[in-house]
């Protein structure tokens, strides 16, 4: 697993960078952006949430990984890319950095791009809450979906109740998207060392390969956002 924070981003720039010269693009260009809305992207629009709707993946890690996406995209019905195999992003920070605003805005750019794309979105307290046995409810079946994505979000991995349940849960879910190494975006306000405490060991080992990892510094921007409602409330009121 790699480390990124807001430099320039190495092993995904190289990668990314090969495979775009190989296909006679310019490394340089910047992502493509949409001067009117896509109906594909007004549709995954209205599964992300309301907050998040306008999101940007603006830092250069999930940008440049963006870009790997779509270039190794395989062709499908139309020519427009679909995912295929490839590398994941853990993004650490801590409450308030911005975490889940680079995810969403990581699928927004992918549409953008063109690319077809079949994805799902949970936090890890949705997971096991959805996920937990109960009568006339197939779990496995929605593991399994889930396993099978083509592009899996997990907000706040490690914020959930801790149990042997939850352990086992995880491994299984992320050991086979690491088998098929499908594209997993993960984001979780631990550090390594309490998140391998959290979810375990094996599953821990395997999200240090399969992903590359970003790491969001910096104030809570949500209380700093509700510190300028506040001062801007005032400043009108006087």
């Amino acid at each position: 697993m790699r480390d990124h924070d807001a430099q320039p981003v190495g092993g995904i720039a190289a990668r990314l960078a090969r495979i775009l010269t190989s296909r006679g693009l310019d490394t340089a260009a910047p992502p493509d952006e949409v001067a009117e809305p896509l109906p594909a992207l007004q549709l995954a629009e209205a599964r992300i949430p309301a907050r998040y709707r306008d999101a940007v993946a603006d830092h250069p890690a999930v940008a440049a990984w963006v870009r790997e996406v779509a270039a190794a995209g395989t062709p499908g019905p139309g020519g427009a890319p679909g995912i295929a195999e490839g590398r994941s992003l853990l993004i650490l920070g801590t409450t308030g950095t911005g975490k889940t605003h680079q995810v969403y805005g990581a699928v927004r750019s992918l549409i953008a791009a063109g690319v077809r794309l079949r994805w799902k979105a949970t936090t890890a307290a949705d997971l096991y809450a959805d996920l937990r046995p109960r009568p006339g409810y197939d779990g496995e079946r929605e593991l399994r979906e889930l396993s099978r994505c083509p592009l899996l979000i997990i907000d706040d991995l490690g914020a959930a109740k801790y149990s042997e349940w939850t352990e086992e849960i995880t491994m299984r879910l992320i050991n086979r998207r690491y088998n098929e190494m499908l594209p997993t975006l993960v984001t979780t306000n631990l550090g390594m060392a309490d998140l391998r405490a959290h979810i375990g060991d094996r599953a821990a080992s395997r999200l240090s390969e399969m992903t590359d990892k970003v790491i969001l510094d910096g104030p809570d921007r949500r209380r700093a956002l509700a510190a300028e409602r506040r001062r801007l409330d005032a400043a009108t009121a006087a």
